[in-house]
């Protein structure tokens, strides 16, 4: 039964996280600009707040959904201004200096975590997509006990992290073959597409609004 339950948490996790969106993104351009180290932590923050989504999910902590459903709004502008920025800092970031303060000193990891952890956690409306995905492999019932959603739980941070860990190893691969040109590219692309995304969410609770 736990085997079974950790095995679908794991396979919820790689759901949820493998599609690229903006947080795909920030990974991506770390693990190329500061290393696989960097760019795994900051996956390491979306999935910590990817987790935290799914034990609620889990525990049918409904009071808090409830809350979330009342300022949904509130949320998704917080996101929309936090990925917008973010994006900004991303393109404005020069991947030469980048490259030699990494090079004199060590990147602040810590800062890389808590940054996808705190733009991941601003949308916490991906609790309703492990509800959606918990029901699809029928995995939590009203009469679901706490240890089986622990393990449930688990398994989603298990599968989340493998993730990341699977994609940042594999652009770290590749990575030593940009040149500097390439680098400031992926910069204006990548920041571009992150405050670009930022933008459109920002606009369509705008127009939502008015």
């Amino acid at each position: 039964m736990f085997v079974s339950l950790l095995i679908k948490g794991i396979i919820v996790g790689l759901l949820a996280s493998i599609p690229l969106g903006p947080i795909g993104v920030i990974c991506i351009q770390r693990t190329i600009n500061k290393g696989r180290l960097s760019g795994f932590l900051s996956g390491l923050g979306a999935a910590t707040a990817d987790t935290i989504f799914a034990a609620i999910a889990g525990f049918s902590l409904t009071f808090v959904i409830s809350y979330i459903e009342e300022k949904q709004i509130l949320f998704q502008a917080l996101g929309g201004i936090i990925v917008f920025l973010l994006g900004i800092k991303i393109f404005l970031t020069n991947p030469v200096r980048q490259l030699r303060r990494h090079k004199r000193k060590k990147n602040n990891l810590v800062e890389d975590y808590f940054s996808v952890l705190a733009v991941t956690i601003t949308n916490p409306l991906a609790i309703f997509l492990f509800i959606a995905l918990f029901a699809l492999l029928d995995v939590v019932t009203d009469n679901t006990s706490w240890t089986h959603s622990l393990v449930t739980t688990s398994g989603v941070f298990i599968g989340a992290v493998l993730w990341w860990y699977i994609l940042t190893t594999l652009v770290n691969i590749f990575r030593t073959k940009f040149r500097l040109k390439q680098l400031w590219w992926i910069n204006k692309v990548s920041g571009a597409a992150i405050f670009t995304l930022g933008a459109i969410a920002i606009l369509g609770l705008v127009r939502l609004l008015f």
